[in-house]
Formats: C-alpha cells, structure tokens, sequence
C-alpha cells in the first residue's frame, strides 16, 4: 500500500465571522450522530445540477450555493469513467481538482473539490475510518502558537480547545476521516465556508467540498470505503 507524501507547516487563514480556516488537523469529534435528512435523496438525481444547491434544512441551514460562482465543471454530474478500482470505491484526482465515486457500467459521480496548496500534495490509498455531521475541530497547539489570533474562536470541548460543529466550522456539514493501515492520516474529506474555492489548491492537504456535495457523498459512502489518491502520474 503506497504511503501518503505530506510536507511540513500549515497554510491557514481567517476571515472575519466566516472564520475561514485552512486546516484540518487532529482527529475531530461531534455529538450524538443526526437522523438521516430526507432532502439528501432529493440531490441523488443527477439532473439540473443546479437544483443540487438549494438550500439544505438540516442541524444547521446550509445557505443555497450561487452555481454561478464557479466553473460549472466543478458542479455535480454523473459522468462516464473508466478506472480498475470497483463499484463503490472513491478515487480523487488533485491535479484535475474532481473526486469520483465509481458506479457500475463504466460511469461515476463526479464532484468538484478543492486541494492542498503546493507543498501540500499527498497521495496514497486509504479507507474512510469514521464519518461525522456537523464535526467539531481542534487546531494543534502549534497552530494556536503562531495564530493567537484565533483563541477567540476558540472553547473548551469533549475532546480538547477547538470549534465546535457548526456553520463557522472549518470542516463544514460533513467530514469522513482517512486512516491507513490502522492509523489516522489526518486527512479528511470535508463540507468548506468557502465554496468558491472549489477547483483550486487552498486547503492544507484536506478534499473540501461544497457543503451540498459533501453531503450528498456522505450518504452514499460506508465506513470501509477504499478512497485512492492519485499522484503525479494520473491513472488507476
């Protein structure tokens, strides 16, 4: 099993009330899990994309995305694709900024995501450990050092100082956890604050999705799923 390549210090931003953090280190927690949203289903048809983006009743109200705001390729479709990997296997191409979810007869969910920033590149095959709603976040101590800034943001929660689950936290509506070979990579596939960085490398090595995308993905997906990587050579 190929090893992730991870390269040294975070890249992580703040903005205003949105808060918008870069990062997603340490493994998050959240509280007791939510009963499955009806309206996931009403996103499962890959017709008008655009009506994949509407606003989104769930814990919290997930503002209806502007499609207009990026490039339509990044918008989910159902597309034909050709891979070795099974049905019901993730695979997530940094260069071209997509994550499929493999179906049968040749043909995958395509989403838009965005990456890390160079330096930051990883690759490598992994399996979804854990998902979570509405997960908290917890920043290493490192961070909290050279950003005293965001101690404000900051409360004391279950699990250690961090943002608790919500729509000022960085992870988003959703995230699922990669571990490898029994350990946690501390990569995660994640909702984002900043939708409009979908299709570019912004994060610190993190997937992050359009919230309305990471929960679609998240409904669809089972602890177990094998997720690769792609590297420098595309192909699988």
């Amino acid at each position: 099993m190929k090893s992730f390549d991870r390269r040294a210090v975070l890249g992580f931003s703040l903005a205003g009330a949105a808060m918008a953090l870069g990062g997603c280190q340490r493994t998050t927690t959240a509280g007791a899990p939510l009963e499955p949203i009806s309206s996931v289903s009403s996103y499962a048809s890959m017709g008008n994309t655009a009506d994949h983006y509407g606003e989104v009743s769930d814990r919290f109200t997930i503002a209806a995305f502007d499609t207009s705001s990026i490039n339509p390729v990044y918008l989910r479709h159902e597309v034909p694709y050709t891979t070795s990997q099974p049905p019901g296997t993730i695979v997530i191409d940094p260069r071209e900024h997509f994550l499929y979810y493999v179906q049968p007869g040749g043909r995958a969910i395509r989403y838009g995501v965005g990456v890390g920033k160079e330096g930051f590149g990883w690759s490598g095959t992994a399996t979804i450990n854990s998902k979570q709603e509405w997960p908290d976040w917890y920043p290493p101590k490192e961070m909290i050092a050279r950003r005293p800034d965001i101690k404000p943001q900051l409360s004391q929660l279950q699990s250690g100082i961090g943002v608790p689950g919500g729509l000022s936290n960085p992870l988003g509506a959703r995230a699922m956890y990669l571990w490898q070979n029994g350990k946690d990579t501390l990569y995660r596939i994640h909702g984002t604050l900043e939708p409009t960085t979908i299709g570019t490398n912004v994060s610190s090595g993190c997937i992050r999705m359009i919230n309305q995308d990471a929960i679609d993905l998240y409904s669809r997906v089972a602890v177990g799923t094998k997720v690769v990587v792609l590297g420098s050579r595309a192909g699988v």
